[in-house]
């Protein structure tokens, strides 16, 4: 697959603790990213945030946290990202999901040849 030019990023903000029948969140939104064909998606975990509540989730010794920040980011092109925003409302049932315009610039595996 090649995508170049106008798409979309879609990033989910949600806590490690969350869950979706059984198993962690994002595990099953990445599931979920693939199952529905997306590019790829990308799991980033934080050491230090904060939500809607304004409670401090951090790494910090003195105050670890089991519900640190967790990013989940998904880069398509537009009628993909719009394709899996349904979804994603029914599973995060607590967070945020943003979508950003941006230029992608190069989009390819290993095994395509470039010209």
């Amino acid at each position: 697959m090649k995508i170049e030019g106008p798409g979309k990023a879609l990033t989910v903000y949600i806590g490690e603790s969350d869950r979706w029948h059984g198993k962690p969140l994002a595990t099953a939104i990445v599931e979920r990213m693939r199952e529905l064909g997306l590019a790829g998606a990308t799991v980033i975990r934080g050491f230090e945030g904060f939500g809607a509540r304004s409670r401090i989730h951090t790494t910090h010794v003195l105050r670890l946290s089991e519900d640190l920040p967790i990013v989940i980011q998904v880069v398509d092109r537009a009628d993909r990202i719009e394709l899996v925003k349904q979804a994603l409302d029914e599973m995060v049932t607590e967070g945020l999901i943003t979508v950003t315009d941006v230029e992608i610039v190069r989009y390819r595996h290993g095994g395509e040849r470039t010209s």
